[in-house]
Formats: C-alpha cells, sequence, structure tokens
C-alpha cells in the first residue's frame, strides 16, 4: 500500500470504468473516468491545486505569511475544492455562492473553514461572477483567483487530465466533457488532439435558458474567458445539447452499471450516447466521458428516488452542482 505524505498527493490519477453496457452500440465502446474519487469529491480537486500553486509559483500567495484571503465565485465544486488546498495551506478562503445551492454544498464549505458571502440565487453562477470581480476590486489586498479566466484551470487538465485517459485507453476516438468553465474541455481536449489528432472532442450543453447541473450554454451571454483565449471554438468538434430530464434520467441509468454519480455525469453520459448513435455501424469507436462526482452531494435532490418531474421542476430552484 503507497504511504501518502498529504491528501493533496491523492489528487488526480482516477480511475477509469468500462459502462460500454450503456452504448445503444455493439461496435461503440464507452468508457467514463471517476473523478469522485479524488479527496474533495470532484474533477475540481485538480483545478483548486492548480490555482494555487499557481498563484504560489506567482508570488501572489506567500506560504505561512497570516492574513492571505482567496475569494472566488462557486455554485459547489470549486470552493469545496479551494477550501480544503487553503485549510492545508494555511490560506483564507472566501466563496461567493448564490443562495439557491444545495444545502450539501453550502455544510461542506463551511466544512472547511470556508467564509461565504451570497449572491442572489435568481441570477445564478453568473451573478456569484459579477458579485466576486466587484468585491475583488474593492478589495484589491485579496487574491481573486476566477477559475473562468485563469489558464491555470485548463493546465491542470492538460498536464494530469488527459494524460492519464491516453495511457489507459490509448484507443480513445471521442472525447465527451461537460460544458461548465470549459477548463476539463480545453485542457484533455488539447492534450489529447495534439497527441492523437484523430479524436474528436464532443462538448454538451444545456439548451439556452434551462439549468443543467454542472453545464453552461454559450448562448445565455457569458462565455467563460478560457474558451476563448484557449480556441474552443476551434477545438470542438461538436456541441450536443442534454436536457435537465435526460441528464436526471441516465444519472439513474448509470446506477445500472454500479456507479452512483452526480448530476453532471448523467448529462455527460447522455452526450456520449448521443454521440454513440451517429457512430456508423460498421466503425469501431471508444467514447471517454468525465464522471465530474459522485452522487453523495446530490441525495436531497431526489434524483434517484422521486419522481422525474418533481426532480426537474425542483432543480430550477436548487443549484445542486
Amino acid at each position: 500500500m503507497t504511504r501518502y505524505a498529504s491528501v493533496l498527493d491523492l489528487i488526480g490519477s482516477t480511475p477509469v470504468v468500462d459502462v460500454s453496457a450503456l452504448s445503444p452500440k455493439a461496435n461503440v465502446a464507452i468508457l467514463t473516468k471517476l473523478e469522485g474519487r479524488n479527496p474533495a469529491g470532484s474533477v475540481k480537486d485538480r483545478v483548486a491545486l492548480s490555482l494555487v500553486d499557481a498563484a504560489e509559483r506567482e508570488g501572489r500567495l506567500v506560504r505561512g505569511r497570516p492574513g492571505q484571503t482567496l475569494i472566488e465565485p462557486s455554485s459547489g465544486n470549486t470552493g469545496i475544492a479551494l477550501a480544503m488546498v487553503c485549510r492545508l495551506r494555511g490560506y483564507e478562503l472566501t466563496v461567493v455562492l448564490p443562495t439557491n445551492v444545495s444545502p450539501e454544498r453550502r455544510q461542506l464549505l463551511m466544512a472547511w473553514g470556508a467564509r461565504i458571502i451570497d449572491s442572489p440565487g435568481a441570477e445564478g453562477s453568473n451573478g456569484a461572477v459579477r458579485l466576486a470581480r466587484r468585491l475583488a476590486d474593492e478589495h484589491p489586498e485579496w487574491v481573486f483567483l476566477y477559475q473562468y479566466a485563469n489558464p491555470a484551470n485548463p493546465a491542470a487538465h492538460y498536464a494530469t487530465t488527459g494524460p492519464e485517459i491516453l495511457a489507459d485507453v490509448p484507443e480513445v476516438t471521442h472525447f465527451v466533457a461537460g460544458l461548465g468553465t470549459s477548463g476539463t474541455l480545453m485542457g484533455v481536449g488539447h492534450y489529447l488532439k495534439e497527441h492523437r489528432p484523430s479524436v474528436q472532442v464532443w462538448a454538451v450543453e444545456p439548451p439556452s435558458g434551462e439549468l443543467v447541473d454542472g453545464l453552461r450554454s454559450l448562448d445565455d451571454g457569458y462565455i467563460p474567458p478560457i474558451f476563448v483565449d484557449q480556441g474552443g471554438a476551434a477545438l470542438l468538434d461538436r456541441k450536443v445539447v442534454v436536457r435537465p430530464r435526460e441528464s436526471i434520467e441516465w444519472t439513474r441509468r448509470l446506477t445500472d452499471v454500479g456507479l452512483f454519480v452526480g448530476l453532471s455525469a448523467g448529462a455527460t453520459m447522455a452526450g456520449a450516447i448521443k454521440c454513440a448513435k451517429e457512430i456508423p455501424d460498421g466503425q469501431s469507436a471508444t467514447i471517454v466521458t468525465i464522471a465530474s462526482d459522485d452522487g453523495w452531494k446530490y441525495l436531497s435532490t431526489g434524483a434517484w428516488s422521486d419522481d422525474v418531474d418533481s426532480v426537474v421542476e425542483r432543480a430550477r430552484r436548487i443549484i445542486y452542482f
């Protein structure tokens, strides 16, 4: 058994599991990478550590210096991951959080010792971003890492997630991931295309005006700066739309292969299924997806137990990701 010096050393090297039993075609394999196995429970552990490490290299943060405060907008997983990293590195963290996030999210942030500033729930994650940017301008002594524009976000996936996928699934032909901050798509997508130019990169997004946990539609008016800076429009081969009901239905279907994962994993799987259906019958393909986190933070959604229509309606009012 390997011995680790710190919990932070456990970030990454997550397992990939074959879920081809869910594939609509025998010639298309589907595999998913289980990011919920990270210590704070999500793919955002990679990003949080990368953001803090970059700030330390740049001298924006100095380990051991008292009174250093970071501020970051989040609707959940990034804030939780940053709270863990900051707790271990000795930094104070303030998270700007929409008022309508799920109770699990708020409690986990408090468990790691983060200070919470509420933003209007009706404005969603975009409102949290606006408030955080304003507060950062008002408090220049605070360190604003801003995952949506920070190149350390996609860099985390270029350096770790992408190489892990190619090492574990060298036959990958398609990479399908949710469009959120776009860090995973940009980092993994660039790495895979550099080493396997034929790999297709598909983004999963919700319809404009609809909420799918962990995803955003670029048509809603906010385009993450890293998507633009990293050439997202040129990198992506396709965008596929997944509705809230589909994300919940496929989250449930993933339990058929033993996976209890979060709602964004269901959305990504729905996108992978749509991708698989477009592969010609005489052509083999291997699709790799990301399960961003596990299902434990979503129990209050009733996603596995309640009527699907009720869960969809609840998700319009409460941010679970």
